[in-house]
């Protein structure tokens, strides 16, 4: 099973670089991310610049698709011609989105009548495209993640670990990446997060 973890110029390295590092410790499982690029390289908000391991039009070919924040997104969600080279499709994959990445869920029409996750920059943008905001760092519902916060990507990588290889390789990754004398703490606090934010989808 192979993710997308979508990056575009101006990302945010957080929201890239933890979901795709999390995913990887399940390389064993059949999990792998990639960060996957519009352009060969990206520079992120803080000057980092990255060489796409995946082009966008990996998108196409992916179990999963992660769509990544940065301080462009607003330009993305402008761009036509960007949009188009994101065919997501959530009855065939799981599609997730981080911070301002929910703009992109809302302009792909992905986020109908589905509230959503975003951090507080981002809020009134995503808030104008007709979304409803929750005040919780991460909802699902069916094949569609979002998460709020730089941190919450921690919470949208669980969700795919879960989805795919299971709650325990989930509690496995959690439980080495966790902060010495933390461990249990972040294992329990990632999983809660993601199984409020589905059953709260599902009782909606």
């Amino acid at each position: 099973m192979q993710v997308a973890v979508v990056t575009f110029d101006g990302f945010n390295e957080l929201d890239s670089f933890v979901a795709s590092a999390l995913v990887n410790r399940c390389r064993s499982d059949g999990l792998e991310a990639f960060i996957t690029t519009p352009t060969p390289v990206v520079t992120s908000m803080n000057g980092v610049e990255v060489r796409g391991q995946r082009p966008l039009e990996f998108v196409a070919d992916a179990d999963v698709v992660l769509i990544g924040s940065g301080v462009k997104a607003r330009e993305v969600v402008a761009d036509d011609r960007m949009l188009s080279r994101l065919p997501v499709d959530p009855s065939r994959q799981l599609v997730g989105a981080q911070c301002s990445g929910a703009l992109v869920l809302a302009r792909l029409g992905l986020l109908d009548g589905m509230p959503a996750c975003t951090d507080s920059k981002s809020r009134p943008f995503v808030e104008a495209c007709g979304v409803t905001v929750l005040d919780v760092p991460f909802h699902a519902e069916g094949n569609i993640a979002t998460a709020g916060g730089c941190l919450a990507s921690q919470y949208l990588a669980t969700w795919v670990i879960s989805r795919t290889v299971g709650e325990d390789a989930a509690r496995g990754v959690l439980d080495y990446v966790a902060p010495v004398g933390e461990n249990q703490e972040t294992v329990e606090r990632a999983l809660r997060a993601v199984r409020v934010g589905t059953r709260a989808a599902a009782s909606r």
